[in-house]
């Protein structure tokens, strides 16, 4: 053992208990003692600093039975009974409203979750292993499903705007709300950044393309949108059967549907997932959004989808501009302003296409109609006065609705050219789901 070479600058960072047996201690004592070894050939052996070794030489000479043996009778760092109390409220919280309700889309627990509300709701710091170990202890704990790796975490694209994901999901977001609501949002690609997220009651056409508005008004036109194949981004011939395009001389993509027509005119390529693990990029970000989202509306008592909105804002806030993504390394606005900067982005600043005068002509409703006898055209059981078309001619109705005013502007196009517009109560357009 004597023989061993050890650096002379090398001070070990594991304790000597773990690296050496008491035998080989009582050795290198030994030989101190009977002036074999200089003080500095012991600590090189021992691999220790002075004052260490004068304290495992005084243990020496007072015990007989001599034993570095890690013993502890009382923890040096015994956790706080009110911590563990609180650790252990909120994981029966977590199973009670949330592992055990199969409505919820969370299936597993948070630690790290508990570890930041302590910090943040009774201002006590507590280290993530030590609410681990009192979730496993006390039977808060499932074993992680084994998933064979079904899609590639790194970021494909090379410029922020390049591909956007576009996605919805139908759950109990908020446990003591009792109903399902539709999170829709939109994340960049190459920064990961969460352009839009938005909870509604029901997921209609006019949804997304709000969502559209959204994005294009905020942040740009982007080169292309991946969505699934949803029947409101995509018409599929064999299964849109009752879809009024639906004959034998249509075929898929052979009809643009109202959210595919938002892009074209603005010049975005639609992509689609061709199965549900071809959008698996876009998972790891909602599994995040809606761990949060749910858990804090069932600690905020959220009932009311407004209330769940407030929150939905705080955790895109916090997922934007304040947690670093774990495939891009950065945080996530950040690394789409740092693109913009250095020019690395494909995202084009807004503007109304040609010949349409106004945003409301783009992200819109659209319907073809012809002009009767009477300058008028029907919308089921409603009539309506179109101005500046003669008779028996087409003319394209551009619905925009404000939920706000119950009202949807009716703008008429006929030629490539705006012949005015109309409000309509949206009560009275039965015609439209929007």
């Amino acid at each position: 053992m004597l023989g061993l070479i050890f650096n002379q600058t090398f001070m070990a960072k594991t304790q000597i208990h773990k690296r050496l047996s008491d035998e080989q201690v009582r050795v290198i004592i030994e030989r101190f003692n009977q002036k074999e070894l200089s003080v500095k050939e012991a600590l090189r052996y021992l691999e220790i600093g002075r004052s260490r070794f004068y304290e495992i030489l005084e243990k020496y000479k007072k015990f007989q039975n001599f034993s570095l043996k890690y013993e502890r009778q009382i923890s040096s760092r015994s956790l706080d009974p009110k911590i563990e109390e609180n650790i252990l409220k909120e994981l029966a919280v977590e199973k009670e409203k949330i592992i055990d309700n199969p409505l919820v889309p969370v299936n597993r627990y948070n630690y790290s979750y508990i570890k930041n509300l302590l910090a943040e709701k009774y201002d006590q710091k507590v280290s993530l292993p030590t609410v681990i170990d009192r979730a496993k202890e006390n039977g808060y704990w499932k074993a992680k499903r084994k998933i064979k790796k079904i899609h590639d975490r790194e970021v494909l694209t090379n410029y922020t705007g390049e591909l956007i994901q576009h996605d919805s999901s139908h759950h109990l977001f908020a446990p003591l709300a009792e109903k399902k609501w539709y999170l829709i949002t939109s994340i960049d690609d190459y920064s990961r950044a969460m352009l839009y997220a938005e909870l509604v009651e029901s997921e209609t056409t006019w949804t997304h393309i709000s969502a559209l508005q959204n994005v294009f008004s905020n942040f740009g036109t982007p080169f292309s949108y991946y969505a699934d194949q949803h029947a409101i981004f995509r018409y599929i011939k064999d299964r849109d059967k009752q879809s009024p395009f639906n004959n034998y001389t249509k075929f898929t993509d052979d009809v643009d549907t109202q959210w595919r027509q938002v892009l074209k005119e603005c010049g975005v390529k639609p992509i689609y997932a061709l199965s549900p693990q071809a959008k698996g990029k876009a998972e790891r970000p909602y599994e995040w959004l809606q761990d949060h989202l749910v858990r804090t509306c069932l600690r905020e008592n959220v009932t009311e989808i407004n209330h769940g909105r407030e929150i939905l804002k705080q955790e895109i806030n916090s997922y934007n501009w304040k947690r670093i993504h774990s495939t891009t390394g950065e945080i996530p606005m950040r690394r789409l302003e740092q693109a913009k900067e250095d020019n690395k982005t494909l995202f084009r600043e807004f503007s109304v296409p040609e010949p349409f005068l106004s945003s409301k002509d783009i992200f819109c409703l659209r319907i073809t109609r012809t002009v009767d006898s009477y300058r008028k055209v029907s919308l089921k059981n409603l009539e309506i006065k179109v101005p500046g078309v003669a008779p028996r001619q087409e003319v394209e109705i551009r619905l925009y609705p404000d939920f706000k005013t119950n009202l949807v502007e009716a703008r008429f196009w006929h030629n490539g050219h705006f012949t005015g517009l109309q409000n309509i109560a949206i009560s009275d357009i039965p015609l439209v789901r929007f």
